[in-house]
């Protein structure tokens, strides 16, 4: 098994690690730091597996720092807190989303957007403020300043809700920022996998009209049960002619390299297409697609510290979650294997603590 060379602080901790290019997870005994004051140690129980987790282990974005434990889709327990904190207490349910530290100080954490803080620290794959890597929630504990832990409120079932961490967050927060959720608008979901099943649940809470957009027909009947109101097959060129400036707005969730004409011809005049999806390459755009119908491209980077807390808030209360396939920690690379063939639906989650529990 690898060892971790951060040997310095005090909690045991283990997990599975990416240790190359390969992207093959493999058991890691490593350590996280001894609780500050502000620290909540968390006992992982469940952990989603994000597109990202993918792109990340096998180094498609260039900036793999081996060896690295993915992971930032947690929900888990309280197992002790340090002397200074006051939002939790041990034994409490709560989750880890993809961030786990920024300045606090500066104007965007000021103002609500601590996720786009220059010095944000992610849950993995980055630099904590003390100079150590951050490791994810592919482990049995994780570490984390009370001020990026989230309540996990009563309703929310601990496995259907780890994905919520990041797919209901990166959903829920442009939806709100770019007033993506006034009742009667319509929206367009582009593409129908972890992200984009959930926001079809997230935006018919907010009372939109919603459509899904997708490559793949056989989705249609998915759409209508999750509960879009239409479905448009976009190799479909008829179907296409027919949604030219229908739609109010499109969220994209889509990872794999795209046009982006043929949404913003659904768009209406002052229409706005946000995408959420990260491909691996650079998408092609006509100025002319948005100059002529006065139409808006924008982005969103997951959500804030809190409207992930808000938005877990809303999904209990509108008995939203993701729809699962519980996977074990020892079947984690073939669940990797499956994701890169879009072989689920729609989120794997890692049974955690019950897969780690007969390893260690």
């Amino acid at each position: 098994m690898e060892k971790s060379p951060e040997t310095e602080h005090p909690q045991k901790a283990f997990g599975y690690a990416a240790t190359d290019g390969s992207g093959i997870l493999k058991p890691f005994h490593f350590s996280r730091r001894e609780n500050r004051d502000e620290d909540v140690t968390i006992k992982v129980l469940f952990c989603g597996i994000c597109h990202s987790d993918l792109h990340h282990s096998r180094n498609e974005w260039g900036f793999a720092n081996y060896p690295m434990v993915p992971g930032h889709e947690m929900v888990g327990v309280v197992a002790s807190i340090g002397k200074g904190v006051k939002k939790f207490k041990v034994g409490e349910r709560v989750g880890v989303g993809v961030m786990v530290g920024s300045c606090k100080s500066c104007n965007l954490c000021k103002q609500n957007s601590d996720n786009y803080c220059p010095d944000i620290v992610f849950t993995y794959n980055s630099i904590d403020f003390d100079g150590t890597k951050t490791y994810g929630g592919y482990s049995d504990i994780i570490v984390v300043d009370e001020n990026f832990v989230l309540r996990i409120p009563e309703g929310l079932p601990s496995d259907a809700a780890a994905p919520l961490l990041c797919a209901g967050a990166a959903t829920y927060s442009p939806m709100k920022f770019y007033g993506m959720n006034e009742p009667g608008k319509h929206l367009g979901v582009a593409g129908l996998g972890g992200l984009g099943h959930v926001a079809v649940r997230i935006a018919k809470a907010f009372g939109l009209k919603v459509t899904v957009i997708s490559n793949n027909k056989l989705q249609k009947s998915e759409a209508f049960r999750l509960g879009a109101d239409s479905f448009i097959d976009n190799t479909d060129q008829e179907q296409l002619k027919e949604a030219v400036g229908t739609m109010d707005y499109i969220l994209s969730t889509i990872s794999a390299v795209y046009s982006l004409t043929p949404l913003l011809d659904m768009l209406k005049v002052n229409g706005k297409l946000v995408t959420l999806g990260l491909p691996v390459k650079p998408l092609q755009l006509s100025i002319f697609d948005i100059v002529l119908g006065r139409k808006f491209i924008g982005g969103s980077n997951i959500g804030s510290t809190e409207d992930t807390q808000e938005m877990l808030n809303f999904c209990a209360k509108h008995n939203i979650t993701a729809d699962i396939e519980l996977v074990k920690m020892q079947d984690v690379n073939k669940a990797m294997d499956r994701l890169a063939r879009a072989d689920v639906k729609y989120r794997f989650v890692i049974d955690v603590a019950n897969s780690l529990s007969q390893e260690i």
